[in-house]
């Protein structure tokens, strides 16, 4: 099933993989000499994708359309993962992308399932998040794990921008670095699915001009699936945390995601979760959904 194109982003993210590899990489001489271009040069790419400079060269500049199985041979030279050679297909218009299944709305609220969950999830932080990793909705025991999303303005209430902006979330993320790197990572892909999308392209200009890290993460094009790992959180009540975490789409409406964080029974975590769940409970903190755009 075929998607939408967009040469252009297609063009921008072949580039930077190609500028991320050197020729000893994908087999070729390297003299040692200074080569004008990062990485490997187009028709170097060409070569070992057994296509004419000029043919890779339209579809870099956004140009030419490729084929599947050309998007294969590139995905394999220039040795993107699956999430890259996902991403890939669906910049090619090759492959239905996850996050334009259904229609754009202009207000995306929290699915009614997923808040009767929340409600439910008593003992354990859990938030939705949705598209450019809005948070959606968030139940007591999220609030007092990251921070009460309440108080803050719904401009505000994104996990990315948080990461990036707000002090406290910083210190709380013991590798700081790779969240945040994973959060450029996931904005990049659904950007380049989704050019047009107002809202991302603002987040992204704000959070290129207050971060330079930001900025810098962003150009290299990578990208990732936000689907589950292990976070350690250093947490000003409950100590110091590492938690699983798990991304899980909803069936209506797949720009939607429960994101839930639990730890192994008997683990010191668990044990620091109880205690959160505790001091949520005496704090008064409220479930509490949020509306964006």
């Amino acid at each position: 099933m075929s998607g939408e194109a967009h040469p252009d982003e297609l063009g921008a993210f072949l580039k930077a993989r190609r500028a991320g590899l050197g020729p000893r990489e994908v087999g070729l001489p390297d003299s040692g000499a200074k080569r004008r271009v990062k990485g490997l040069r187009r028709e170097e790419v060409a070569l070992l994708a057994s296509i004419s400079t000029d043919y890779y060269t339209r579809l870099e500049q956004g140009r030419r359309q490729a084929s599947a199985p050309v998007l294969e041979t590139l995905a394999r030279v220039l040795r993107l993962d699956g999430e890259e050679r996902e991403h890939l297909f669906e910049l090619a218009g090759k492959a239905a992308s996850r996050m334009s299944a259904k229609p754009r709305r202009g207000v995306q609220k929290a699915e009614p399932q997923l808040r009767r969950v929340l409600e439910e999830l008593t003992t354990t932080p859990a938030l939705v998040l949705g598209r450019r990793m809005d948070i959606l909705a968030w139940n007591p025991m999220a609030a007092a794990l990251l921070t009460d999303f309440s108080r803050l303005p719904e401009k505000e209430r994104n996990y990315a921008w948080l990461v990036f902006t707000d002090p406290a979330m910083r210190a709380l993320h013991a590798d700081w670095e790779n969240t945040a790197r994973s959060s450029v990572e996931i904005l990049r892909r659904e950007a380049g699915c989704n050019p047009r999308d107002e809202r991302m392209a603002r987040l992204v200009g704000e959070l290129s001009l207050r971060d330079d890290d930001f900025r810098r993460w962003w150009g290299r094009h990578r990208v990732t699936a936000h689907r589950g790992g292990s976070k350690t959180l250093r947490h000003p009540v409950a100590g110091e945390l590492t938690l699983d975490w798990s991304a899980l789409a909803s069936v209506n409406d797949p720009e939607q995601q429960l994101v839930v964080w639990t730890a192994e029974p008997g683990a010191a975590a668990h044990d620091g979760l109880r205690i959160l769940a505790s001091w949520s409970a005496e704090s008064g903190a409220s479930w509490s959904p949020s509306p964006q755009g």
